[in-house]
């Protein structure tokens, strides 16, 4: 590879993970579907999160929680992110 190519490479995996890195602060921020409102954002909240709190061991490791991250994030007030 010539320098130039390096260059880009080097220039291309910044510009990934910087996209990443803001992918994951919007998705952290707004998981919801983008056509709620406040309140309906609310409600999804109050509703997701007290999922969490009923969900089996199994299913907490398929989505990669512990017990203790479920609980932290389930007993969350819904008007907080």
């Amino acid at each position: 590879m010539n320098g130039l190519s390096d260059v880009r490479l080097t220039l291309h995996s910044q510009e990934l993970a910087a996209g990443q890195e803001k992918g994951l602060r919007s998705a952290m921020s707004r998981n919801a579907p983008t056509c709620l409102g406040r309140w309906g954002l609310f409600w999804h909240r109050l509703h997701t999160r007290k999922a969490l709190l009923e969900l089996t061991p199994e299913q907490l490791r398929d989505i990669g929680l512990s017990r203790e991250q479920a609980r932290e994030e389930g007993l969350r007030p819904f008007w907080r992110l």
